[in-house]
């Protein structure tokens, strides 16, 4: 089973840049790489902070854009989206209890995406209806692979490290008591990091427009390192994740 993880695209209004670049460009980008490469893709997730600031435009462009991607894709929010203007282009993606999560079953292995937007902070929550879902929807699974925005854990970048999963220890609950998560998958932070928490391996991811630069400490910055997508080999419950650096046009 091939899954590719994309994240962060950060779309604004159509022909306005955002830090000198693109976003809509650089997704443009990217979808070419991901046809050209992956078509044979099984899913494609797109992990939230799909547009800046919610804008209904960029959400509008960006269903637009997506009609172009071979393989299937589902959609996550992330701190910087906001549901109703994506439900609006994306009705079908939001559950009956309003949140964007949902699940799949391939080759064996559960895809369960959640969603941790919180209006109005920066940080990730999980409230109790979505953990509820969340255990019901890990209930019967062998082995899951687990996709969120926020990373449920620091990564070592304190200007970063704030803004992670809020409540990450009510997840942890839920994952011990079910011991089938073998992956989490994060954005947010625009870096590509590795490491384990609990137990379970983690992984974060670049955006596709702007990075965030590996600095211990001082305030956040912007980098502007290649965009990358993950793409992810899982089998009987083994996974490999290979961070892929696509190339895009001349930035600006």
């Amino acid at each position: 089973m091939k899954i590719i993880q994309v994240s962060d695209l950060h779309l604004v209004t159509p022909g306005e840049p955002l830090f000198g670049s693109d976003p809509l460009a650089r997704l443009e980008d990217c979808i070419v790489d991901l046809n050209l490469h992956h078509s044979d893709a099984d899913l494609v997730v797109f992990s939230g902070d799909l547009t800046d600031n919610g804008e209904p435009a960029a959400y509008a462009a960006l269903g637009e854009r997506l009609e172009a991607l071979v393989p299937p894709f589902r959609l996550m929010l992330g701190n910087h989206d906001a549901r109703e203007a994506f439900a609006a282009v994306f009705p079908e993606a939001l559950g009956a209890d309003g949140f964007a999560h949902s699940f799949a079953d391939m080759d064996g292995m559960r895809i369960v995406l959640l969603d941790t937007l919180e209006p109005g902070r920066i940080e990730g929550r999980l409230c109790g209806a979505r953990l509820d879902w969340l255990d019901a929807s890990l209930a019967d699974a062998d082995h899951a692979l687990l996709f969120l925005h926020h990373p449920p854990c620091p990564i070592g970048v304190p200007a970063l490290d704030d803004t992670c999963l809020a409540d990450a220890g009510r997840l942890m609950e839920v994952l011990r008591r079910h011991q089938n998560a073998r992956h989490i998958f994060a954005g947010h932070v625009h870096r590509l990091a590795n490491g384990s928490w609990g137990g379970i391996p983690f992984s974060t991811l670049r955006g596709t427009n702007h990075q965030s630069a590996l600095t211990f400490t001082g305030p956040h910055a912007v980098s502007f390192e290649s965009p990358a997508y993950a793409v992810i080999l899982a089998s009987g419950g083994a996974v490999t994740v290979h961070p892929h650096e696509f190339p895009v046009r001349d930035w600006g």
